[in-house]
């Protein structure tokens, strides 16, 4: 099962899991992993799910824990589903005849990755170029909100189509690669850009005011034109009918990997810390990196 577990929570990391969720999710399927004492998680079926809800409540967790635990376990038997590794996810019963808050949300899943036409669709339907050229760096690099709201013009390389990052505590020295249609959007935006640029301001991203774009900002342009696709339903209370920024994060690192990039690469162009893993990074040349992202980056047709 150890290695069941690794490969699912490096899975995670790659669709843009943060740290913080990855390592809960390995406590989770740990615990896990201690009550089935032994047995395959691949035979697991409704009354071994059955007793895991009596072993936890017998542990005094709270029903909001349970679900937490259940939550987990689901995506843990979907990414299973997904490698072929089993027929079918055994919680979804289970979490539906027994748990409450699984109940009152439907079918309790997060939102599925969307597709390469949605992504596609959600750019097309943006009008502003502004708001067009944030999301389509967005999805292009799979940078996040807070790299993209700190960019200036001196980090773009038009030339190169490509981005050199602020250092960070986990990164010094990061580039990120966009594509042809990136660089067109891009373009665009900055040949409008300088007439409202009235206060000499560097950033690449501007507001309204001609002051830097802020994290507020971007989700709001980015949740706007979701719901606006029929991707966002900001009423909603499910966090399958919702899209922000992040998910962009997750669409890019999920379908570079679909399309067959390494996942060292993926690692690197997601800014994962060096010091983990020096020896796995230190090799990786920038011009190959830039080919296969260039393979494997879907075209949107814009």
């Amino acid at each position: 099962m150890d290695n069941l577990i690794a490969d699912f929570l490096q899975d995670l990391e790659l669709s843009g899991k943060t740290e913080i969720t990855v390592l809960h999710y390995g406590y989770c399927l740990k615990n896990f992993k201690a009550y089935l004492d032994g047995r395959s998680p691949l035979d697991v079926n409704k009354e071994i799910l059955r007793g895991f809800i009596a072993y936890l409540k017998a542990q005094d967790k709270t029903a909001k824990t349970v679900e937490n635990y259940f939550s987990v376990l689901s995506s843990f038997y979907e990414y299973l589903v997904f490698e072929e590794k089993t027929p079918a996810n055994p919680v979804i019963a289970v979490r539906k005849r027994y748990l409450k808050r699984y109940k009152d949300n439907n079918d309790g899943q997060a939102r599925k990755l969307i597709s390469v036409a949605d992504m596609a669709n959600l750019i097309n339907c943006t009008l502003d170029i502004r708001d067009k050229a944030v999301i389509t760096l967005l999805a292009k690099t799979g940078i996040r909100r807070h790299e993209l709201v700190e960019l200036d013009i001196s980090d773009l390389d038009l030339i190169e189509n490509k981005i050199r990052l602020k250092p960070t505590a986990k990164r010094t020295n990061r580039t990120v690669f966009f594509d042809d249609e990136c660089s067109f959007i891009l373009r665009r935006w900055l040949s409008i850009r300088q007439d409202m640029n009235k206060k000499s301001c560097q950033a690449l991203f501007l507001n309204a005011e001609g002051e830097r774009l802020n994290r507020s900002g971007v989700y709001n342009l980015v949740t706007e034109a979701a719901r606006r696709a029929g991707l966002h339903d900001p009423s909603s209370e499910k966090l399958e009918d919702h899209f922000g920024p992040h998910c962009c994060r997750h669409w890019f690192c999920t379908h570079l990997f679909r399309n067959g990039m390494k996942r060292e690469y993926i690692k690197e162009l997601r800014g994962d810390s060096r010091k983990e893993a020096f020896d796995l990074y230190n090799h990786i040349d920038l011009k190959e990196l830039k080919e296969a992202y260039l393979a494997c980056i879907p075209p949107l047709g814009l």
